[in-house]
């Protein structure tokens, strides 16, 4: 069975292209319905409209507040009647009646091992904070930013001479393979929330979720 998908970015859309690609090899049950972006001049778009799929751009710049953006977000959405909405360097904090009303159906790519630095600036933080070790988590979205239950990360090492952006690209890397493998559990029908937990095939994961580490 093929789920309907809808992509959230902002950006240049790595993360996107690791999705486009895993469903043009065959490895997620999957259509991409629509990448939706709230900025016009997003790479991630051009990524999509090579790929044959629909681009829409919705700017955050044109609305009152935060709520009225949230609306007319989730009515375009709405159109394409998704089983899943994934963000994938969408960089909009999304509102509780946003998330709520796809509830259970929206999950986020974050570049940190959660609960640790939530937010922005993690790979500066991270060294900062003289970390020994990095990495990537994807979870569902709840109104708490950052916070939704974990449904896989992996992990990355620091070295000493590591800069943010030459963690931020070991970790990127790390990021392509996790969140096409959470969007293939939840396309299969294995993933569950129970109790604020992620259940994977019945099992309850580990608040961490399931971690995968470099070999």
């Amino acid at each position: 069975m093929t789920i309907t998908v809808v992509v959230l970015i902002s950006g240049r859309g790595s993360n996107l292209q690791s999705i486009i690609d895993a469903v043009a090899r065959g490895e997620l049950p999957v259509r991409v319905a629509v990448v939706i972006s709230n900025e016009a001049d997003a790479l991630g778009l051009d990524r999509a409209q090579q790929a044959g799929i629909e681009t829409r751009v919705l700017s955050h710049r044109g609305f009152a507040d935060r709520n009225d953006y949230d609306v007319a977000l989730r009515d375009l959405i709405a159109e394409y009647d998704p089983d899943l909405i994934v963000l994938a360097g969408f960089m909009r904090i999304l509102g509780p009646q946003f998330v709520s009303h796809f509830d259970g159906r929206i999950i986020n790519i974050h570049p940190s091992l959660l609960p640790k630095y939530r937010g922005l600036d993690t790979h500066a933080r991270a060294l900062a904070d003289g970390a020994s070790e990095h990495g990537a988590s994807v979870h569902f979205v709840t109104t708490d930013l950052d916070a939704g239950p974990i449904i896989i990360q992996t992990k990355v090492p620091i070295y000493p001479d590591d800069s943010p952006q030459i963690l931020a690209d070991r970790v990127l890397q790390e990021e392509h393979r996790i969140l096409p493998q959470a969007i293939h559990w939840f396309a299969e029908d294995r993933l569950r929330i129970a109790q604020g937990r992620v259940s994977l095939d019945g099992d309850t994961r580990p608040e961490q979720g399931l971690a995968l580490h470099n070999p």
